[in-house]
């Protein structure tokens, strides 16, 4: 095992935030499909896939470097909001929130002189200062809107990232 022992937890413990974090983008994006805002639904449901894709990563550098990873069960999650702006608002705090957890790895490897693992959550740092922002932008649009949500989905369909298809509940198209 290459990564420091005082690692292995809290990085078993980000697995966990990371799989709740893609559960809680998915039921944000059932919230917005629910809606009937089907731009929304999509983005929330792209990031959904960008938290597995987080949560993997850690995953692959576990087995990677020797160490079998616990793959958790996930806290439930919040599924009703009472606005577009309460929901974006959450998951900006769950950016914000998942920020410090990364800070507190990157902090942890550091004072374990582990410059594998510290080198590793470099990339988790950068990505980060995109989340936040993305969604800080995203809650000063919906702000901005004074609840014209059409507006606000006409700006994530231009300007928000597309990469991926989206998930299962946003390409359904709602019930």
């Amino acid at each position: 095992m290459i990564v420091n022992k005082k690692l292995v937890d809290p990085i078993n413990a980000q697995i966990r935030h990371e799989f709740t974090n893609m559960f809680q983008y998915l039921a944000i994006s059932a919230y917005f499909n629910d809606e009937g805002l089907p731009e929304l639904a999509g983005f929330f449901g792209r990031q959904a896939d960008d938290e597995r894709l987080h949560a993997m990563k850690f995953v692959n550098f576990l087995l990677e470097t020797g160490v079998k990873p616990i793959i958790p069960g996930t806290p439930d999650v919040r599924n009703d909001f009472a606005s577009a702006e309460e929901a974006v608002q959450f998951a900006l705090d769950q950016e914000i929130k998942t920020t410090g957890q990364i800070n507190d790895l990157v902090s942890l490897a550091v004072s374990a002189s582990d410059h594998i693992t510290d080198t590793f959550l470099a990339w988790f740092v950068t990505e980060q200062i995109e989340e936040v922002d993305t969604m800080k932008n995203l809650l000063q649009t919906i702000r901005h809107a004074d609840g014209a949500l059409l507006r606000v989905e006409d700006y994530v369909l231009r300007h928000m990232p597309t990469v991926g298809n989206g998930s299962a509940v946003a390409a359904s198209g709602g019930g």
